[in-house]
């Protein structure tokens, strides 16, 4: 573990940790959480269940998971797991560099399903996992600089990825449509409460909606109002399992004008009644 105490950031703005000694301490988590921060995954051997956002994955070697703040998650991970687990937060970066928005300016840090579990190329796994090693290494020693060189090599993992995982997803995409739906993604993460229809985003992107339609159905298997909906009922599940807020509270929240209607709008899509859901997520706990 890395603590920053005697430094200008917080406490814990990073954290580096082998997996298999983080998990001694902390078997299984299999109760959903969420953290305020951003969390890398990198296994070199796994076996068990990782759940984000209410979607399964079978943990396996050579994959590596971006989370960011407000994912729900949790995993049941057996004992002979090995890799390591980085946490750190958004001032790590953002105290230092011009851009506020960096990490989110990478594809894997959209949050959005299919994005954030990455396989890695056998070809580059030996180089990944010597990256990890060396900023467990640096984050257990006090040298100059430190913080510095941690931040760097965060980024070379963030660019080598980028280079050799991300772009092979994206390069049936001229860079103009790409970055229209980088936007889109965005401006859906900032404004799902209050804009939910493709028509208020198309406005925003400056083109028109069928074009939004077209270019979501072509790349993403679904159209932009579906893509708009699923936020919704993300935050929804996350809000139900996640908080306290009562099912009025939570619709307040999403900006439903009518709980009822809410209710409604949830069980349509998720097939069961918000407390429904909840009461069955949280039986696990």
């Amino acid at each position: 573990m890395c603590n920053l105490m005697g430094d200008d950031f917080t406490l814990n703005d990073i954290l580096i940790y082998k997996l298999s000694h983080f998990l001694k301490t902390h078997p299984n988590m299999v109760f959903p959480h969420r953290h305020s921060f951003f969390q890398i995954l990198y296994f070199n051997r796994s076996g068990g269940k990782h759940t984000i956002d209410f979607d399964g994955y079978n943990a396996e070697a050579g994959q590596i998971y971006f989370m960011v703040p407000g994912q729900v998650h949790s995993w049941n991970f057996s004992s002979n797991t090995e890799g390591y687990l980085v946490n750190f937060t958004e001032s790590f970066f953002s105290s230092v560099f011009i851009n506020p928005h960096y990490i989110a300016d990478f594809p894997f840090f959209s949050g959005i399903s299919g994005d954030y579990v990455l396989p890695i190329p056998k070809k580059l796994q030996a180089e990944v996992s010597d990256l990890f090693l060396r900023m467990e290494d640096e984050c257990h020693h006090q040298r100059e600089y430190k913080f510095d060189l941690l931040r760097s090599m965060l980024v070379e993992l963030f660019v080598l990825i980028s280079r050799n995982v991300v772009s092979d997803k994206t390069s049936k995409l001229t860079r103009h449509n790409y970055l229209i739906l980088r936007n889109f993604q965005k401006l859906i993460e900032q404004q799902y409460k209050v804009n939910k229809l493709p028509k208020e985003y198309a406005e925003l992107l400056f083109i028109t909606p069928n074009h939004l339609n077209a270019l979501c159905k072509s790349t993403m298997g679904k159209p932009a109002g579906e893509i708009i909906r699923d936020r919704v009922l993300l935050e929804a599940r996350r809000l139900l399992v996640n908080s306290d807020f009562n099912v009025s509270q939570i619709s307040h929240q999403l900006n439903f004008d009518d709980p009822s209607y809410f209710v409604k709008f949830f069980k349509k899509y998720i097939g069961v009644t918000p407390e429904e859901f909840r009461k069955t997520k949280l039986a696990i706990k």
